[in-house]
This record gives structure tokens, sequence and C-alpha cells, in this order.
């Protein structure tokens, strides 16, 4: 398994903000720390949850638009949301999801074989490909104990 090469931390999202011209509102700050002391993908309500608790009277929709900003300008990445909450990670490195079907957790995982997938000719030449992830999707452990 692949370590990501630039760990996500305080001094790096500084340091992308300040590329985008982004202030560093205590604000900002808190929802990215909170991303980074969330292994779990969160949504924007699980984000607004806990950020609130620090900044009381803070929207869930400032929560929503800042993450989505963040997704934007490559700060985090959005993780498919599969018509449920658009979910959020802050690892921005190549890597992939596993997806429980039941819960719904998604996990992530690096494999340097999905890293290096062809892309199909007739798609490279009808769409400008940004991106390759794989998700792969089953019944994680907790979930098939319950069964």
């Amino acid at each position: 398994m692949n370590k990501e090469k630039n760990s996500p931390s305080v001094d790096s999202f500084k340091v992308k903000c300040k590329e985008h011209r982004l202030k560093t509102t205590p604000q900002r700050l808190a929802i990215y720390k909170e991303l980074l002391r969330s292994d779990d993908h969160p949504h924007a309500d699980i984000v607004f949850k806990k950020v609130r608790k620090i900044f009381p009277h803070i929207s869930f929709d400032t929560i929503n638009r800042t993450l989505l900003t963040f997704a934007e300008l490559g700060i985090v990445a959005m993780v498919e949301g599969y018509g449920e909450p658009k979910r959020f990670d802050i690892k921005t490195d190549q890597h992939h999801h596993f997806r429980c079907i039941k819960c719904k957790d998604i996990v992530d995982f690096y494999h340097t074989s999905y890293d290096n997938i062809k892309v199909p000719e007739n798609l490279q030449r009808q769409y400008t490909i940004l991106a390759k992830r794989v998700v792969l999707e089953g019944i994680c452990d907790k979930c098939g104990k319950k069964s």
C-alpha cells in the first residue's frame, strides 16, 4: 500500500488557501480540522454538527458552501454520493474506495494496478478525463457478521 506523499495538515491547508486567494478564517479552519479528525468521509451535516459546537451561530449553508468550495479548489475531494448526501475526503492523493452497500461506510485503499488503469480510446477522444478512481462495493465485515 502506498502512503500519501503530502499528508493533509493545517499547514498544507493554509498554503492551498493562500494559493487560491482564499482567506483562512477561523470557521474555515475549524471545518478543515474536523475533516482532518474524521476518517469516515463525512457529509456536510456531520461536519455542521461538530463545528457548531465551536461556532454555535454558524449555519449549515455556510458549512455546505465551504465544503463545496474546498472541493472545487482541490483542497478536499468529493466522494461519490450514490443518491445520498455528498461526502468529503480530506485525502486528495490517488487512492480508491470500498463502499459497504449496507451501512454506507466508505474506506480508502491504495492499489497501484488500479492507478494505472488505461482509459479506453473512445472515452479519451470524447471526454477530458480528470481523474481515475475505482470504487469497490460489497458488504463490510461489521455488516457481514450481522447477517
